[in-house]
């Protein structure tokens, strides 16, 4: 039997004492509002201050908070606070901010605490939002009324939207599908881990704490798990439990102090951890190298004076030979070197060139000493792919046993195989306008040629194209991008509908949608996938290792991988090849949706 919820009282007033006296007094003077005077004022609330920035009017800082006394409170931010915090210091000179004071009649410390925590996940994904001085994460386990967060937030979010916009129309709470969409979103680390997820978090912060407590150096933490088991949502939330444990004031000895960094070779992923660094206020003068690529790490790092924690993000993207301007062999090993403890996040099913390839032995060694100082992790559950174990299933046995079966009934997932690329993606650019479907693009193998370097002398335009027949839409990174947005990941950007997006930018990243063109090198033959590496455009998955070892096969299968596990609610699916087009349209059979 449901509930019945009653709305939350939401209640935006200037932020200062004499207003919420005044307020006070106004709700005291009329007995209708004996109720949410008494809900507002004795009863736990949450409270959200925001800041205008006077340069950007568009653009705000907020503060996400929870209290058992809101008069006390905010005369400790706006009397103490203020002396040594930058926000508060503008919030009590500034005439123009001003609160939400948020209650309910259910309100208990654990309930609001666990919507504080979801607010500052919500705010961080909000573009409009430049930072969050309120940095702690709480969320908290099950407690008596934890069966009411979700209703009680949906109706909060409502309330908030009704009363959050300014003169101008704008509205600092935008509607929750367009937070959801972003990849900010996505790896926060207020994201609420899972149980998976929150046991190997505890098992990773304790080995951290006994090497560093130990004094040991050069300490490899392995997380392994395969695409969409959410491995960034982990390695984000470390990422700031371990900023929030090495604070001067921390609780945690073994912590306090201690530096860290996070890296990743990936431009994309590189591009969102910045910007959460940026938002919470991570970004510290005394580490400047805190979000960066593995390369400019080593170079502007001394293995002299050794960090304490290194988190890798994608460290299936790392280096093994020397490339441009990385001169060593194998970027794993030289992290060790300049730091007391790695935790590397690995996939082996997602290294998509030579550059990156460690042959399997040595993954398989690489695990195995991990395993035996109980340092492996390992993550299990499928987390992106929103559908039933059917369909999970079939994509799995598509791309690890290249079998095609039969497309399962799933009424919560829409897989479908299409006859062409444009009615593909016709489809995707309506999923993508309708924003309750959410970000939704079109990928494809790496089977036409691209140079980001050089413009294309065939096109009139100077695009590199996928083509197919009379289907002809540019790579991805091409169109001219608007002011304001390049900060944003591909998908992120309103001009990429128009673009094919490929293993190099989506790679890390979901779509709600995913429209994936499996090129010529992906073929059907006697029952079986095969892969033709003469039909790649994929030099660095083609090349041979050391002009002698051809894992091209294992690398264009990766390649599949990664495009075919990126849509959350669907997957539609146009091959090139005929044989493999007729057979997955067979399979199909009349589930066409």
């Amino acid at each position: 039997m449901e509930k019945n919820i009653s709305k939350p009282i939401v209640e935006k007033i200037d932020y200062n004492s004499n207003s919420l006296l005044d307020f006070e007094n106004e709700l005291n003077s009329s007995k209708k509002s004996e109720e949410e005077s008494e809900i507002l004022f004795r009863y736990p609330t949450i409270y959200i201050v925001n800041n205008q920035i006077k340069k950007k009017p568009s653009q705000f800082s907020v503060y996400v908070g929870e209290t058992n006394d809101i008069k006390r409170r905010t005369n400790e931010h706006l009397q103490i606070d203020s002396r040594d915090s930058d926000f508060w210091k503008k919030i009590k000179n500034f005439t123009n901010s001003e609160m939400f004071l948020i209650g309910h009649e259910h309100f208990n410390k654990s309930l609001t605490l666990d919507i504080e925590n979801r607010l500052m996940h919500y705010m961080s994904g909000i573009e409009a939002v430049t930072d969050i001085s309120n940095k702690r994460a709480n969320q908290q386990g099950d407690y008596y009324t934890s069966d009411e967060l979700n209703p009680i937030f949906e109706l909060l979010w409502d309330e908030l939207r009704n009363k959050g916009k300014n003169s101008k129309g704008e509205n600092l709470f935008p509607p929750i599908n367009v937070i959801k969409d972003s990849a900010i979103f996505k790896s926060s680390p207020f994201q609420k881990l899972t149980f998976e997820q929150f046991k190997a978090k505890d098992q990773v912060m304790a080995k951290i704490e006994e090497a560093l407590n130990r004094n040991k150096n050069g300490q490899l933490i392995l997380v392994t798990g395969e695409a969409g088991t959410g491995k960034t949502v982990l390695l984000s939330n470390l990422f700031y439990e371990l900023f929030k444990s090495s604070a001067a004031d921390s609780e945690n000895v073994i912590l306090r102090g201690k530096t860290e960094s996070l890296l990743v070779n990936h431009d994309e992923q590189l591009k969102v951890y910045k910007q959460i660094a940026k938002k919470l206020g991570m970004t510290d003068k005394k580490n400047p190298y805190m979000v960066e690529k593995p390369t400019t790490f080593i170079k502007n790092h001394s293995s002299k004076n050794k960090i304490d924690v290194i988190l890798v993000d994608e460290a299936h993207l790392l280096w093994t030979q020397g490339k441009q301007s990385y001169q060593g062999k194998n970027q794993l090993n030289d992290l060790l070197k300049q730091a007391k403890v790695v935790v590397a996040v690995f996939d082996p099913h997602q290294i998509l060139r030579t550059a990156e390839y460690r042959s399997a032995e040595n993954i398989q060694k690489m695990q195995l000493d991990a395993a035996k100082n109980n340092n492996l992790v390992t993550l299990v559950n499928q987390m992106r792919i929103h559908s039933n174990e059917n369909t999970v299933k079939w994509i799995r046995n598509l791309i690890d046993n290249s079998r095609i079966s039969p497309i399962p009934n799933d009424d919560s997932f829409d897989l479908r195989i299409f006859d062409s690329p444009q009615r593909m993606y016709d489809s995707i650019k309506a999923k993508s306008q309708n924003k309750q479907n959410g970000i939704s693009r079109l990928l494809a193998t790496f089977d036409w040629p691209y140079n980001q370097k050089k413009k294309n002398k065939l096109d009139s335009k100077g695009y590199w194209n996928v083509k197919v027949e009379d289907f002809s839409l540019p790579w991805n990174l091409q169109l001219p991008v608007h002011k304001g947005i390049k900060d944003l990941p591909w998908a992120e950007q309103d001009q990429t509908i128009d673009e094919v997006g490929s293993t190099f930018t989506i790679q890390g990243f979901d779509l709600n949608y995913a429209g994936v063109i499996i090129g010529p090198s992906v073929k059907y033959r006697n029952g079986h996938l095969i892969f033709d590496k003469t039909a790649s455009m994929n030099k660095n998955a083609t090349q041979k290792r050391d002009g002698k070892i051809d894992n091209s096969k294992e690398f264009l299968k990766n390649e599949l991988n990664v495009l075919l596990t990126r849509g959350v609610n669907g997957l539609y699916i146009y091959a090139v090849d005929d044989e493999l087009r007729k057979k997955l349209l067979k399979v199909q059979g009349d589930k066409i949706k």
